[in-house]
């Protein structure tokens, strides 16, 4: 049989394709955690407005930490989040189609590892043997095993009770468990309001980038939506940066805590969202390396293979 004969219905059939296509997304669906630049961008409503004009709307979800905000992801309810750095390598080793985005400067002390005021630790080497809380496979999964490290212990030096952090500080408050590795503003409110105590943050530990993360196919599909909600986010980020002052005043109803914890978490943080770079992604595949070689992940992973090429 010629081809000749069945063009006309090859061709029919691919202009019925192409009219089916969607250009792009008409919503825009957009995981935070309790605290950070996602938050001051929802309230002020700038990406909505830049949004509008195409007719995409936007959608938020709050999510308690990282791991959970990118299992969202991962069951296709949200298109855009961010975590820190270990939460994408866990999701990525459970088959997660994720891709980085971006991610902000290091924040090395916005996450530490606490113990109560009165307590008889006195540094990490003091942790041998006792019970530490922490929200599995987030940023402070990494800090915990690299704190250790450097202090001549090893992950199986200690136990591990995952909770995550309304639970931990509870079970920390009580007594249940020894300390507590936590971000903030979870740290800074353990710190003012129960007096908890720093025996270790991430300086010259650990970076602590916090990463900005897509579905794969939003990503390839939406490329100006993804591109429109990192200038928004910049935008915050870069008046932030000039107003600190001002971020505690805004962020602090938002999120329902106290100016001087939030003023506290704020001299914390780093502003500014940059594209991914091939440093950050060598940074990322040593935390997975780390992961692997402790069996905390089910596999090796390439941290490159999400990245879009």
């Amino acid at each position: 049989m010629s081809l000749k004969r069945f063009l006309p219905t090859i061709l029919a059939a691919s202009v019925v394709a192409l009219i089916h296509l969607p250009s792009h997304a008409d919503t825009v669906r957009i995981g935070y955690q309790k605290y950070g630049t996602l938050v001051i961008l929802k309230a002020k409503g700038n990406l909505e407005q830049r949004l509008k004009a195409d007719g995409i709307e936007v959608k938020w979800t709050e999510f308690p930490a990282g791991p959970q905000l990118l299992e969202g992801l991962n069951v296709g309810s949200i298109d855009i989040g961010t975590t820190g750095e270990a939460p994408p390598i866990f999701a990525q080793a459970a088959g997660a189609d994720l891709v980085y985005i971006g991610n902000e400067p290091p924040a090395p002390s916005s996450e530490a590892i606490v113990v109560q005021k009165n307590s008889t630790i006195r540094s990490v080497a003091d942790l041998k043997g006792k019970k530490i809380a922490l929200n599995k496979g987030s940023n402070v999964h990494y800090l915990l095993v690299k704190a250790l490290e450097k202090h001549g212990l090893k992950y199986s030096d200690v136990q591990t009770v995952f909770l995550p952090p309304a639970d931990a500080r509870a079970a920390f408050e009580r007594g249940s468990v020894d300390a507590w590795a936590i971000w903030d503003p979870f740290l800074a409110a353990a710190e003012k309001q129960i007096g908890a105590r720093v025996i270790a943050d991430g300086k010259g530990i650990v970076k602590n980038h916090q990463f900005y993360l897509a579905r794969r196919d939003f990503a390839q599909k939406n490329p100006k939506i993804t591109k429109i909600v990192l200038e928004e986010l910049d935008r915050i980020d870069q008046w932030g940066k000039a107003n600190p002052e001002q971020v505690t005043a805004f962020l602090a109803p938002q999120i329902g805590l106290p100016t001087d914890i939030v003023s506290l978490a704020t001299s914390r943080y780093s502003f500014g969202v940059s594209p991914i770079s091939s440093v950050v992604i060598q940074e990322q595949q040593k935390i997975a390396d780390v992961f692997a070689d402790l069996k905390l992940i089910p596999k090796r992973i390439s941290v490159q293979q999400a990245v879009l090429q």
